[in-house]
Order: C-alpha cells, then sequence, then structure tokens
C-alpha cells in the first residue's frame, strides 16, 4: 500500500527527504523532438479524458451501455497495456466484468440507479481482496493462487455503488515493503509498469499500476493505497488526482497490511471531481476495523459539495521557507503555483517544519517493519494462499529466486521478521515518536499559524526505471501527512522535463472537504492536466 512508498525502505529511513531530484532526472526540460513517439497509440480511444460526469450522461442517454464501457475499456488495455506500448499496468482482468455490466444495465433499464457509480467501470490495486475469480497477490509469486474468501471492505462498497471492476492493477511488489534497492512499479508476478509520459521512466509506488492506467486512459478511476507516498507519488508523477485520506476514514479491512497507523486507501483519477465521488463511495465505517469508528459524524457521503471554485479564497496556507533544491524548474513551477495561489485569494504563510518531520524518519520506519510482520501474519494465517508466515514467504523467495528475486532481493521482509511482537518497547518508543511525534510537530504549525492547509511540490518529476540499481528519487513531500495520519491531497502542477510534477495540500484529520475544495480551485484557475504522449525514452 505504499506502502512503505514509491520510496525506497533506504531513503525512507534516512532524513534526506530535501534533496530535489535524484540522478538520472537531470536532462534540460527542452521538448527532445528527435525522440520516438508512440502518439498513434494515443489518439484513436473515443473514451479518452471522459470523466464519471460524462460518462453517466452518456449512459442515460443511451449513448453507451455500460456493457460497452467495459468493453471499450478492455480493448484500451489490451492494445495499449498488454501490446503496443506495454505500459503493463494491468495485472489481471476480471473475467466477469462484462457480466456484471451488464446487470447494472438491467438495473438501469428499470429505472434503479444506484448513483454515480453505477455502471462505471474501475481498477483496483493488486493488494485489495475481491472474493471472486480474480487473485488478489500483492505482486507476489508467492501469493499466486490466492482468491479471497471475502470482498474487501471497500470493494463491498464500490459493489454496492454500482462500479464495475474490470481488472486489477500492477504495484512495487508487497506494495514497495521489500527491499532496499527495489524498482518501484515491479513485482514478480506483475513485471515492469511504466510511466506513459516517457515509457522508459519510473511510474513510482507502489500503486504504479493504478496511476499509470488512469493517466493512460485504460479506466476512468482506480483505488490505489499507501502508507507513505503510495497514492500521492504515483498521482503527482502520473499526471492525475490522488487523495489520500485521513487513516480511519476507509477500511483496511481485507486490504494485504503494512501499517496499522499509517496505511489507507484512496481514489485516483484524472480530475478532482472524480476524485470526490470516488472518495465518498469509499468512505464508512467498518466494525472489522475500528479505527473506522473514530470517523463517526466526520465523514462524508458526498464530497462534491465542497467543489468550489473559490475555496482558496481568504485561506491560509502554510508553505515551508526553506528551499528544497535548487532545481530551477521545479523551484519555477512552485512560486508560478504560489503566485497563482494569492491570485485566487490565498493567504501564503512561511513555515519551518520538514526538518523536524524528516527527523523521525528512522523511527518510522522501524514502526512499519514492526506493523508489518505483525499485520501481514494476520493476513497470511486466514488467506487462501499458500504461504501461511512471512517467514514463509521469505523461504519461497529464497527458493525461488531467480523468478521472484531476478533483480533486487527481500531484506526488508527479512529486517521486518527480525522484529519482536508490539509490546516490545523498541516499537513502543518508536510510535511515540514518529505517530505522536510528527502529529504534535503539524498540530503547532497550524495552530501557531492558523493555517488551513500546509502546500508544497508533491515530489520531483519520475527517475528512470533501473531494475539493477534501484530507485533514485529525490525531493519527496509524502511523509508529513503519512506518519501523522492526516489526510493529502495532489493535483497536476505542470510539467518538467516532459513530466508531471504535483502540486499537494494537506490537512488536519477529517479535513477531506476542504481540502478537495482548495485542490478543485486550484485545479480550475491552473488547468495543468495534460494527457500523457506515450513517448518511448526520454532521450
Amino acid at each position: 500500500m505504499k506502502r512503505r512508498s514509491f520510496l525506497t525502505t533506504a531513503t525512507l529511513a534516512s532524513a534526506g527527504f530535501t534533496t530535489l531530484l535524484g540522478t538520472g532526472c537531470t536532462s534540460s526540460t527542452k521538448k527532445n523532438e528527435d525522440s520516438v513517439s508512440t502518439e498513434d497509440s494515443n489518439e484513436a480511444f473515443e473514451l479518452d479524458e471522459e470523466t464519471i460526469g460524462s460518462l453517466r450522461e452518456k449512459l442515460t442517454s443511451g449513448k453507451y451501455t455500460s456493457e460497452q464501457l467495459v468493453q471499450l475499456y478492455l480493448k484500451r488495455i489490451e492494445a495499449v497495456d498488454k501490446n503496443g506500448p506495454q505500459l503493463n499496468s494491468v495485472i489481471e482482468i476480471n473475467p466477469d466484468a462484462v457480466i456484471i455490466a451488464i446487470a447494472m444495465d438491467k438495473e438501469l433499464k428499470t429505472g434503479k440507479i444506484r448513483g454515480p457509480l453505477h455502471g462505471i467501470p474501475v481498477l483496483i490495486k493488486d493488494n485489495i481482496d475481491t472474493a471472486d475469480k480474480m487473485q488478489t497477490t500483492a505482486g507476489s509469486l508467492a501469493m499466486a493462487g490466492n482468491i479471497a474468501s471475502k470482498d474487501a471492505f471497500v470493494v463491498k462498497k464500490l459493489r454496492e455503488a454500482g462500479a464495475i471492476i474490470i481488472g486489477k492493477t500492477n504495484l512495487s511488489e508487497w506494495a514497495n515493503f521489500r527491499s532496499t534497492q527495489s524498482c518501484s512499479g515491479w513485482s514478480s508476478r506483475g513485471g515492469q509498469t511504466k510511466n506513459p509520459y516517457i515509457l522508459d521512466h519510473n511510474p513510482c509506488g507502489s500503486s504504479a499500476g493504478s496511476g499509470t492506467a488512469v493517466s493512460a486512459n485504460l479506466c476512468v478511476i482506480a483505488v490505489g493505497t499507501e502508507t507513505d507516498g503510495s497514492v500521492v507519488c504515483p498521482a503527482s508523477v502520473n499526471g492525475v488526482v490522488g487523495i489520500k485520506p485521513t487513516v480511519g476514514l476507509v477500511s483496511r479491512s481485507g486490504i494485504i497490511p503494512i501499517s496499522k497507523t499509517q496505511d489507507t486507501a484512496g481514489p485516483m483519477a484524472r480530475t478532482v471531481t472524480d476524485a470526490a465521488i470516488l472518495l465518498g463511495a469509499m468512505a464508512a465505517i467498518d466494525q472489522d476495523d475500528t479505527v473506522t469508528l473514530e470517523s463517526k459524524g466526520k465523514a462524508q457521503k458526498d464530497y462534491t459539495k465542497f467543489l468550489d471554485v473559490n475555496a482558496l479564497k481568504g485561506k491560509r496556507i502554510g508553505i515551508e521557507k526553506k528551499p528544497q533544491g535548487d532545481n530551477k524548474y521545479i523551484n519555477a513551477l512552485l512560486e508560478d503555483a504560489v503566485n497563482l495561489l494569492k491570485k485566487q485569494g490565498a493567504i501564503i504563510i512561511e513555515i519551518d517544519y520538514l526538518d523536524k518531520i524528516n527527523a523521525l524518519g528512522q523511527a518510522e520506519f522501524e514502526v512499519l517493519q514492526y506493523e508489518f510482520k505483525d499485520g501481514l501474519n494476520k493476513y497470511l494465517a486466514k488467506a487462501n494462499a499458500k504461504v501461511k508466515t512471512l517467514k514463509e514467504v521469505i523461504v519461497f523467495n529464497k527458493s525461488n529466486e531467480d523468478k521472484a528475486m531476478p533483480y533486487f532481493k527481500q531484506e526488508t521482509l527479512e529486517s521486518s521478521d527480525a522484529k519482536k511482537g508490539l509490546d516490545d518497547k523498541i516499537y513502543v518508543d518508536a510510535l511515540a515518536k514518529s505517530f505522536e511525534g510528527s502529529k504534535s510537530i503539524l498540530n503547532s504549525v497550524f495552530k501557531e499559524n492558523k493555517l488551513d492547509a500546509i502546500c508544497g511540490i508533491t515530489m520531483g518529476p519520475a527517475c528512470s526505471i533501473d531494475m539493477i540499481y534501484g530507485d533514485r528519487w529525490g525531493y519527496a513531500l509524502t511523509t508529513p501527512a503519512a506518519a501523522s495520519g492526516y489526510p493529502h491531497i495532489t493535483v497536476p502542477c505542470g510539467m518538467v522535463y516532459d513530466l508531471p510534477v504535483g502540486l499537494s495540500f494537506f490537512s488536519t484529520p477529517y479535513t477531506e472537504g476542504k481540502l478537495i475544495g482548495l485542490g478543485f480551485a486550484y485545479e480550475q484557475a491552473s488547468k495543468k492536466r495534460l494527457k500523457p504522449a506515450l513517448k518511448l525514452s526520454f532521450l
């Protein structure tokens, strides 16, 4: 689910989030006119850049049926994901998708409308249980054949809303919590997912497949999961909108876990409006996930009511006053974004908080290792997988090293398995330092400066794919909201090196409505979303 992020565990354990851009992402911003393009694969699709609203209108008017929508998206997946550019973002197709669509069409004909998602195709990440014919594997060969006995609670909510799950998306294996030298978007079961803007660049993890699929118009919306960055990072580098909700707003039942403290599922879409619609369908109290009880009276059934083009007016927005790197192109994007926020009536407040948050990085990683072992062992004990413990996963990988670990190994699985129980003093102390410490720092900053939100560049543009040496990510603004469990939205902010960069807004618990309003106002004033070009190479 991020889960541990798109960032490598080595990066997470260090506090070095303040350098902007890793190597492999430092070429000129001048568009390379000589690069090979697969533009033709990207022009003919009739559902390009459709939204939930526009598809809803077409269903209502009779221009399309849900069955036709599903068939069109499945053909698009075949043409662009499996053939052509081979984005490799979808790990499995739901063999019952067309049958489900026909059933949704029949309901519409009788006048039954479940809501805005009725008959709308959606993709979900392959760490979310579906009690159907699809597997749930977290991208791991060790989990191959795992057919869930019960839908994840979030899947149940999507089905109730009439959404049609057409397939599952690839991810960074074990939600990027396997190795300190991992390549985001790669799994032993699914292979390497690519960035649709430049195919030799990284889609970021761990919800890489969901981000790529939404951006490349393989679906209208998708569900990702995050522990630290795995919704907002792939959203940012794939040029889409991502929302990481407050931990407790969306159930984690039936989702392969990393951290009970930080895990959450979240919506990914091409517009803030669609992300808001999907969030409303996902948010609900689940008795099997007790943290969701905290959302009682705070969750909304309809987040679209917060979509206000004037939402930035009078809002106090905090911006880290220390430069977050010396890349002039990314700094220019932030400067332009801040100027636009001011033009829309926002009050910009310079703040100093990132160094304090980054200093807690090792404690956060300690917490995640303990909670991963505890949570995964509990999940596997009830799952239908052939492996029943984290230790058995490790043994399987070693016994099948050529297929399971051909590029990078499993240091993080092994270090997690070496941890003791959650009553261990090391864990208790790390939890207090990371979770409570992050909340304390942020709460003070929000209170002292009377802030409505904190804003900044989500992260730099995608680095190149490197399965041998791993990711080379630079600056990332994911940890403050992740470690504290606070909500976070990223919206397309512009392009650098022909690659997208996102702008983040995050705030205090259960302020998703406010953040959606801020993100929507910025989105409507900036209009920075660009359809990916599917270029083969940066060079």
